[in-house]
């Protein structure tokens, strides 16, 4: 009887149905864009920028709420905005009136214990001799016609003893795109010549400053500069493919277990800036 039912039944199991295929795994989300310009932060402050513990903007240039700081060339106030934190004298000059008002603005949030404000093309500086107890002055001089005109003026202003930082351009960046660059970037009013490192420590001393340091950073900023030129995008959205893979790479060097050494020797071969740190001295 047995037999018969498996005959009946057809003898043999009918296979199993097939189980549907499982969904696909979900695409992973895309990492977030790393921002060039946050990047070039945190890059400035492993060169030594805006050093919160120390109060120093820049390495061996400490300001304090005892200070009078002037800074010339003022640009979007990053400089002076960190100065405005430690509860500082401000003063603010610019050519571009947009830039001395906007960074008026930026500085209003801040324990500065006052702000002055110049529009000005620094021949002469409207301010008094001997006012500023530190001096500033980053990526200017290579846009003024008379370096030791510019220079003189930056002197006067300073108190014996005053602290100076300046920066231009590094030469080994500067080369790398001459070629490459919209060829306004080496035009008046844009960068009107390019300083070697002895010519840039001659003009501050000829202009009566002691050179206390002399250093080089931002192999990051040079060759995103290259890589923005041959993009042709807005600098204010710099959204292209070899910007953005250039931002990500250099975050991933800077996060491996050696990325500050890599960093530090990169940029000793190719800098976006050179900065001088110089002292007026207590007697003419």
């Amino acid at each position: 009887m047995l037999s018969l039912l498996k005959k009946l039944a057809g003898g043999a199991a009918a296979p199993a149905a097939a189980c549907p295929p499982a969904p696909p795994a979900p695409a992973p989300a895309p990492a977030p864009k790393v921002d060039p310009y946050m990047l070039g932060l945190r890059d400035a402050v492993l060169s030594g920028w805006f050093n919160q513990q120390t109060g120093e903007l820049f390495t061996g240039f400490p300001v304090t709420a005892a200070d009078t700081l002037l800074d010339v060339g003022c640009g979007d106030g990053g400089n002076v905005h960190f100065c405005a934190t430690r509860g500082a004298h401000i003063i603010i000059a610019d050519i571009d009136a947009a830039k001395v008002e906007a960074t008026r603005l930026r500085l209003g949030d801040t324990i500065a214990a006052s702000v002055e404000c110049h529009v000005t093309d620094c021949a002469p500086l409207p301010i008094a001799d001997q006012t500023a107890t530190r001096v500033v002055s980053t990526e200017v001089i290579e846009h003024v016609d008379d370096p030791a005109q510019f220079l003189a003026e930056l002197v006067r202003v300073g108190k014996p003893g005053a602290l100076y930082l300046l920066s231009v351009p590094h030469p080994s960046s500067e080369n790398l795109q001459k070629d490459i660059a919209a060829p306004e970037y080496f035009q008046k009013p844009n960068h009107v010549r390019i300083i070697s490192e002895d010519q840039f420590k001659q003009m501050v001393g000829d202009a009566g400053l002691e050179v206390l340091s002399h250093s080089q950073y931002g192999f990051y900023w040079s060759l995103w500069m290259m890589l923005f030129w041959e993009a042709k995008v807005d600098l204010g959205s710099p959204d292209h493919p070899l910007l953005n893979h250039w931002a990500e790479t250099w975050q991933a060097v800077l996060e491996s277990p050696r990325g500050e050494q890599i960093k530090q020797a990169l940029d000793g071969v190719v800098a976006k800036s050179q900065v001088i740190i110089a002292r007026k001295p207590l007697a003419a």
